[in-house]
């Protein structure tokens, strides 16, 4: 039996299926875009040759020749194991949901940053937001979009986004009062001011939200396959409704070795690539 609460949050679920429908069908088919781009990247171009376009990206990323093999081993570990398309289908999710997390999440810590009016109402926001259990996001999107991929990169996106917006907020909060006096004694507009010298400043912070945001991404993918989101996840699920230690103990290392690389790269790229010369 429901209390007024959750009687609240179900007609509110039935108001938004049914006014804005429409608007999220449309929502679905435009994320369907980037899945669908990035999965056939993933997916058709043969194991070897990835895994060496990776490699040369890490190179270029992070500039540094053990971070670069590792990165390689990790992939190199779940195309030996037997896990690569299954692997696929998660990195697409992971990449696709925590793009739009960051598009979405920049913006509004900027706002809660330079409108006090919004900040508390958006750090509230994200006080629900990343205290909900990760399971109740599955079910209005489940209602919203179906089964599949997209109801995962939209609870993914939801359940991703509290990391980026509060460390973006905490970034712009923390420049030196200094710095915009000097922007403003030469004349800077707002938008120049934000640009040129809060966010450069800022930076630091903002690249310690994306990856947590990356990392939180995910995290919540293996969980989306519990509605269809298939990839490491629906292996995971497989294993643990056989009781099959084997087959969860791969798979769950490979999610481990996908989180390893992910997060080697962002780290480079937070500390801006180690500098501009090859280091081992």
């Amino acid at each position: 039996m429901t209390s007024v609460v959750g009687t609240f949050a179900e007609a509110l679920v039935d108001f938004v299926e049914y006014y804005f429908g429409w608007l999220l069908n449309l929502l679905g088919r435009v994320l369907d875009v980037p899945l669908d781009l990035l999965g056939n990247v993933l997916y058709d171009t043969e194991p070897l040759i990835l895994i060496v376009a990776i490699a040369a990206i890490s190179l270029l990323v992070t500039r540094r020749m053990i971070t670069t093999a590792v990165i390689t081993a990790a992939f190199a570990i779940i195309h030996w194991m037997g896990y690569w398309n299954s692997a696929m289908i998660t990195l697409n999710m992971v990449i696709v949901s925590a793009a739009v997390a960051i598009v979405i999440a920049v913006p509004l810590g900027i706002w809660a940053a330079r409108s006090e009016f919004a900040n508390p109402v958006i750090k509230t926001l994200m006080d629900f937001m990343q205290t909900m259990p990760a399971f109740v996001y599955l079910i209005p999107a489940v209602i919203f979009f179906g089964l599949g991929v997209v109801p995962g990169v939209v609870a993914t996106v939801i359940f991703a986004m509290p990391p980026v917006v509060r460390l973006t907020n905490l970034g712009i909060r923390q420049v030196p009062v200094e710095m915009d006096e000097v922007a403003e004694s030469f004349g800077s507009t707002e938008f120049q001011k934000l640009t040129k010298v809060q966010l450069p400043t800022a930076m630091p912070s903002i690249m310690a939200g994306i990856n947590q945001c990356i990392m939180l991404s995910l995290s919540m993918v293996v969980i989306a396959a519990m509605i269809g989101g298939g990839g490491l996840g629906q292996d995971i699920v497989f294993a643990l409704n056989r009781v099959d230690v084997a087959l969860g103990f791969e798979a769950g290392l490979a999610v481990v070795l996908i989180a390893i690389a992910l997060d080697r790269l962002t780290q480079a790229l937070r500390d801006g690539g180690n500098g501009s010369e090859l280091r081992t």
